[in-house]
């Protein structure tokens, strides 16, 4: 079917802002998720009848030939953070990006961009950032014309990183700086990189590349848990964490991982390690036509929700300053 493309895991943080510029772009979407009835707010993204919702699991390839019955493009957004179970990075990042290659391939669609993340390499000693470079290759073996999205941290409202720091220092009177803090990324708007897949899906001159997709600035881990705690207003000890004892911390997380979202793993531990910026040996952001956007820009409209007094909390300090004159 002409114009439509099959998006895997796109009810997700990003995969929501890949799907909402695909429909102002003018493409019919299939959201192809596991479990639709969680997902059924991704209709509103597009006109009526411009964003329909399947079911697939990346193990199942009947489920993937059915979500791409028709379609002239895909893009796999499916990843882990960390393993719990049966989801594992070798059965998602790995066997899952071939077997949405294969039935890319055997559906006859055109256009296959997977979204991998920045470090990705098959040397590393994170298995998270090994799996995703073999996820790479092995789509690419079967799949010649893949183009790859590599992000740095993502960030943006929902986040899985500032969100979750602000929410720890509501509670907790210090933050651990894993390694001392000294490790270095370039956050990405969440926005920038659902415009940029948009781009890849619809650009010829993206058969075949790798785009490492970092925002405007580099930042130390530390330097970004500051900024989170002056946006929130929250007045924190910072306390560096040697190696070894984040070493410790992260196996305690892998105990837990199967129960609770865990604080720390000992792969992240491991991925922390190493600097998470661009190389510029591929190309960017820029090259798609996306400007990058700020994180001053963009972490006050969120984190605002953890100040005291939330969206208010400027104008009571003002009131309090007025009072007090």
């Amino acid at each position: 079917m002409q114009n439509l493309v099959t998006v895997f895991g796109g009810s997700g943080f990003v995969g929501t802002q890949a799907v909402r510029f695909l429909a102002k772009a003018g493409w019919r979407i299939r959201v192809a998720v596991r479990n639709p009835n969680l997902a059924y707010r991704m209709r509103l993204l597009g006109d009526v009848g411009q964003v329909d919702i399947v079911q697939a699991n990346l193990r199942d390839r009947p489920s993937l030939l059915r979500a791409l019955e028709g379609a002239t493009a895909a893009v796999n957004l499916v990843g882990l953070l960390y393993e719990r179970g049966r989801q594992g990075f070798q059965a998602v990042h790995v066997m899952g990006a071939r077997n949405v290659a294969e039935a890319a391939r055997a559906a006859g669609a055109t256009r296959l961009v997977q979204v991998s993340a920045l470090g990705a390499d098959p040397e590393s000693p994170s298995k998270y950032a090994r799996t995703k470079a073999e996820g790479e290759a092995a789509a690419r073996e079967i799949f010649p014309g893949l183009v790859v999205a590599r992000p740095s941290i993502v960030f943006g409202p929902g986040d899985g990183f500032f969100e979750r720091f602000a929410t720890l220092a509501q509670f907790s009177p210090a933050l651990p700086l894993i390694g001392g803090g000294e490790t270095k990324f370039q956050p990405v708007f969440v926005g920038d990189v659902g415009r940029a897949l948009a781009r890849m899906v619809a650009d010829s001159d993206a058969e075949g590349r790798t785009y490492e997709l970092g925002g405007p600035g580099v930042f130390s881990f530390k330097a970004l848990m500051e900024m989170m705690l002056a946006e929130t207003g929250q007045r924190r000890l910072l306390v560096p964490v040697p190696w070894p004892a984040a070493s410790l911390i992260g196996k305690a997380g892998d105990l837990v991982a199967g129960i609770v979202p865990p604080p720390l793993t000992a792969d992240q531990v491991e991925s922390l390690k190493a600097d998470n910026v661009a190389s510029g040996r591929h190309p960017g952001l820029a090259d798609l036509g996306v400007a990058p956007t700020t994180l001053e820009a963009v972490l006050p409209t969120y984190l605002y929700r953890y100040r005291k007094g939330g969206q208010y909390a400027d104008q009571d300090a003002r009131e309090l300053e007025a009072g007090r004159a």
